[in-house]
């Protein structure tokens, strides 16, 4: 191809490439309440998991919809991310020789797949334990005192009900507490429709001298500061991986070095975990076995095997050739 061939491919390629982000951005801001909810869950689980309302605070009136369109624009780069890197390999791809096309092809989809466990362990696991450990720091010891009388379903006027779902059909002015969602509730008539009422709400606070009270921007910029962290340290396989194929580590000297590997992952662990033991091992865990996989990564997929495309085979023949040693063993 000549110069302005390959011009013209690249501009075709940039064009295909920002093709989906934009609109894929459009629709993540259209359904933005939904990922905002999405992402906020775990912080909402841990409140209740310390009986505190569970709501957000924003403090002013366009930090909502800037919020939201942080998340799209993030989520879009993120979502598109394989296609960008699918046209960024079209355009490449002529320029290689075949079997150098195959440690591409190896690291690409690896990587994204590594960062997707990550996430998926970060948002389920990591998220919900952290939080909840972070939150009761902020609340103040529950206060306790001996009821006078037990409560019954024949409850007086005077006495405002404790109920863990909210009433089907309330009356205007009825008041009752959702033990469910540590609010005080009162339903007040709508205007023009004498038929409906609206309610309203107030959290219950333990009593202290600190309300915690967590804003919706800073929890998300926590979330999204820990969701790139934690998909940079997954590509831990990945950047050995080559820097064995480039001839600066071996699987001899990274078993040599568990003791500091592991001494690593116990330090970055404890930075970034919550003052508990379990925080601290439920972080360092994946991490080393991060470390352990690169290991066998390395083993299993040397550049010569890349280069031929016999990786999967020589993978195959290794498990064919184990399960019948275990066959074996078991019918002596």
């Amino acid at each position: 191809m000549s110069f302005g061939d390959h011009l013209d491919e690249l501009r075709k390629r940039v064009f295909l490439a920002v093709v989906v982000p934009v609109p894929l951005m459009l629709t993540l801001f259209v359904f933005g309440s939904h990922v905002r909810m999405f992402l906020c869950e775990p912080l909402l689980q841990a409140m209740r998991a310390n009986d505190i309302a569970a709501q957000l605070t924003v403090l002013s009136p366009i930090e909502t919809m800037m919020t939201d369109m942080k998340i799209s624009l993030i989520g879009a780069l993120v979502i598109s991310a394989p296609w960008v890197l699918w046209q960024l390999w079209k355009f490449i791809s002529p320029g290689l020789h075949h079997h150098e096309q195959r440690f591409v092809q190896l690291l690409v989809p690896g990587s994204g797949i590594l960062a997707i466990v990550g996430l998926t362990l970060l948002y389920y696991v990591m998220l919900p334990l952290m939080l909840t450990v972070l939150v009761g720091f902020s609340v103040a010891p529950t206060t306790t005192a001996q009821a006078n009388s037990v409560v019954s379903p024949n409850m007086t006027s005077s006495t405002i009900q404790v109920l863990e779902v909210d009433p089907t059909s309330p009356r205007v002015g009825e008041s009752w507490v959702n033990s469910t969602t540590h609010e005080m509730r009162v339903a007040l008539p709508v205007a023009g429709d004498p038929t409906r009422v609206a309610i309203a709400s107030v959290a219950l606070e333990h009593p202290g001298s600190i309300v915690p009270a967590f804003r919706l921007s800073e929890y998300l910029d926590f979330v999204l500061l820990f969701a790139m962290c934690f998909a940079l340290a997954f590509q831990l396989p990945v950047v050995l991986l080559l820097l064995s194929w480039i001839g600066v580590v071996n699987p001899k000297m990274l078993r040599k070095n568990r003791k500091y590997a592991l001494f690593g992952v116990m330090v970055l662990s404890a930075a970034v975990a919550p003052g508990d033991v379990l925080s601290l091992v439920v972080v360092a865990a994946p991490l080393y076995l991060l470390f352990e996989f690169s290991i066998w990564l390395i083993v299993m997929a040397p550049p010569s095997r890349v280069a031929t495309g016999s990786v999967l085979t020589e993978f195959g023949e290794r498990f064919r050739s184990k399960s019948s040693n275990e066959g074996n063993v078991g019918d002596e």
